[in-house]
């Protein structure tokens, strides 16, 4: 049986964001804690460091985008385009390795050189919109996957799951005039949460229209409305859709103990979802699948959640 390939650097660590901020080093530290349960990350094949190429990065962002996030950058700015994308003078290099390992974890499953990827990077990507960093995110790590996959490989539907408790709005916006990619986000109501987008009635635009599902949930909702979402709407569209490979955003803020959130899913939801994606791909995708971690800003939640996440995707 093919592996998992997994892609984890201790140098995107060095994204600093200060003392104190949410988006920390000390999640992939976290994510290491995960990773080195059972000796998994000394088992299981690591995808090489790279930095993603401009030609790469303008398949999804704006040429002026790559500019302001480097400018920004060698002057030592503390943030770049919104004041809670706090960056450092590394930060747009760290951004091209992380961007640099998913597309390329994403490339070895389509090679067949593994079965399914887990991305534990930072910073995330899933708020970074064509010309806009916004929501600690500076590349959209997943939409840059999905453009190299159809670009590269002979893919037309790739389906992008982003369970994480805020909306994936830059995600949604790259991709909702594309029928190239189904883009289904699960996550707290925009009346209550960042950044204020993923309301039912986003369904896409042009020949895009019908190929954005977004689930918004209320405070407070828990694991019995994720299933009834998955039963109901998740997996009847993506049955019909037929995806040739998979990618989760995968955040863990929308566990009960986040901080940032307030939403009220156990460590078990996570698995829950992973496995009917699994099914999923089993059926459709020759098993090609690669998680992405996004949000999760309790530590410990984070580590218990990524180590049951990774321990499933290595079945």
């Amino acid at each position: 049986m093919k592996p998992l390939q997994i892609a984890f650097d201790p140098e995107l660590m060095q994204h600093d964001t200060g003392a104190g901020f949410a988006e920390s080093p000390a999640r992939l530290a976290a994510v290491e804690r995960a990773l080195q349960r059972g000796g998994l990350l000394a088992r299981t094949p690591r995808t090489p460091a790279r930095e993603i190429t401009d030609d790469e990065i303008i398949r999804v962002h704006a040429p002026e985008h790559i500019a302001r996030l480097e400018d920004a950058c060698r002057r030592n700015d503390s943030f770049v385009d919104e004041q809670d994308v706090l960056i450092c003078p590394r930060s747009f290099q760290l951004a091209r390795l992380a961007a640099g390992y998913v597309v390329d974890t994403t490339r070895a499953v389509l090679r067949g050189e593994a079965r399914r990827g887990f991305c534990g990077i930072r910073p995330p990507g899933h708020h970074a919109e064509h010309n806009r960093a916004m929501g600690f995110c500076l590349l959209n790590n997943v939409a840059l996957a999905a453009a190299a996959a159809r670009a590269e490989f002979d893919i037309e539907r790739v389906l992008i799951l982003d369970w994480d408790v805020h909306h994936g709005n830059g995600t949604q916006h790259l991709f909702e005039r594309d029928p190239g990619v189904l883009f289904v986000s699960m996550h707290e109501h925009p009346d209550h949460q960042y950044p204020g987008t993923g309301y039912a009635d986003e369904c896409g635009h042009g020949p895009g229209l019908g190929f954005t599902l977004n689930i918004p949930m209320l405070p407070g909702s828990g694991g019995d409305l994720v299933e009834y979402a998955f039963r109901e709407q998740i997996l009847p569209r993506v049955e019909t859709y037929r995806p040739q490979l998979i990618l989760i955003s995968a955040g863990f803020d929308a566990h009960a103990d986040d901080p940032l959130g307030h939403l009220e899913w156990s460590d078990g939801v996570f698995t829950w979802m992973l496995e009917r994606l699994l099914a999923v791909a089993d059926q459709h995708t020759d098993g090609r699948l690669v998680s992405v971690l996004e949000g999760g800003y309790d530590l410990e939640a984070l580590e218990r959640c990524v180590a049951q996440h990774v321990a499933r995707l290595e079945q």
